[in-house]
C-alpha cells in the first residue's frame, strides 16, 4: 500500500518550523502575545525551513504549521520580573561616544586619561579591535586630545544615556538584559551603544530616542511590579 508523500514531508516541516522558532526569541514573543501575522510569518519562515528540509514548501503547508506550533517562551519568567521590579531608569543627555583602534598607545592613553577624570561620567569598553568610550559631552575636546587622529574610527555627540540601576539579583539572573533590550527594540529605538557593569546597564541612544527609550523601560518596570 503506498504512502501519502504529504504525510512523510508534513511531520519534518511541522519539526523544522518548531526548530526555528525556538530559536528565535522575537518570533516567539510574537506568536506568545498573539500579534503575529500567521502569513506573513510564513512567508518570513520559509527559506530557513526549506533549507532545513532540503525541498520546496507551499505556503499553505507553512501557515499550517505555524498554527500548530507550540510556544513555550514567557517573556519575563517570575526570577527576571523581581529584577525587573526593583530596577529603576535614570536619564544623563549631553553624552558623547568615541570609538577608537584598540593599540598599546590608545590603551595607555586610555589609562591615563581614566585617571584624570575619576569624578566624572565616564565608561570605557574593550573589544579585540576597538576602545569605546562614552562621557559627558562637556568632556569631549579634552577626551579626544588624549589620543591621534589615525586612533579614532567613530565621534558622535548629542547622544543620551538611559541607566538602568538593578538589584545586585541581577548578575545571577540569565535574561534580565534582554528583556531591556527587547522592550527597547519593539519600540523600533536604535541603540547606538551599550555597556553593562555590575548592576548598571546603560543604554545610549540619540537626543530624540531619549524619551521613548525611558518610556519604554519604564512602563516594563511598571508592568513587572504589577506582576502582569
Amino acid at each position: 500500500m503506498g504512502v501519502s508523500v504529504s504525510k512523510l514531508v508534513k511531520p519534518s516541516i511541522s519539526r523544522m518550523v518548531q526548530e526555528v522558532i525556538d530559536g528565535d526569541l522575537s518570533i516567539q514573543d510574537a506568536l506568545h502575545r498573539r500579534y503575529a501575522n500567521v502569513s506573513a510569518l510564513a512567508r518570513l519562515l520559509k527559506p530557513p525551513v526549506e533549507a532545513r528540509v532540503g525541498s520546496r514548501i507551499t505556503l499553505e503547508a507553512l501557515i499550517s504549521a505555524v498554527k500548530r506550533v507550540r510556544v513555550a517562551y514567557r517573556p519575563v519568567s517570575p526570577p527576571i520580573r523581581s529584577v525587573i521590579a526593583e530596577s529603576v531608569v535614570n536619564v544623563r543627555t549631553d553624552v558623547a561616544k568615541l570609538s577608537l583602534e584598540r593599540s598599546r598607545r590608545a590603551l595607555e592613553a586610555a589609562r591615563k586619561m581614566l585617571a584624570n577624570y575619576q569624578e566624572e561620567f565616564l565608561q570605557l569598553s574593550e573589544s579585540i579591535s576597538a576602545i569605546t568610550l562614552i562621557y559627558d559631552q562637556k568632556l569631549h575636546r579634552e577626551i579626544k586630545s588624549f589620543f591621534t587622529r589615525s586612533d579614532v574610527l567613530e565621534e558622535q555627540l548629542n547622544l543620551a544615556a538611559v541607566i538602568v540601576h538593578s538589584p545586585p539579583e541581577i548578575v545571577k539572573t540569565p535574561g534580565c538584559l534582554i528583556a531591556f533590550y527587547n522592550q527597547v527594540s519593539r519600540k523600533h529605538i536604535n541603540i547606538e551603544d551599550t555597556v553593562s557593569c555590575y548592576t548598571d546597564t546603560i543604554l545610549v541612544v540619540s537626543l530624540e530616542d531619549v524619551g521613548r527609550t525611558f518610556a519604554a523601560l519604564t512602563d516594563l518596570i511598571s508592568s513587572a511590579r504589577r506582576g502582569s
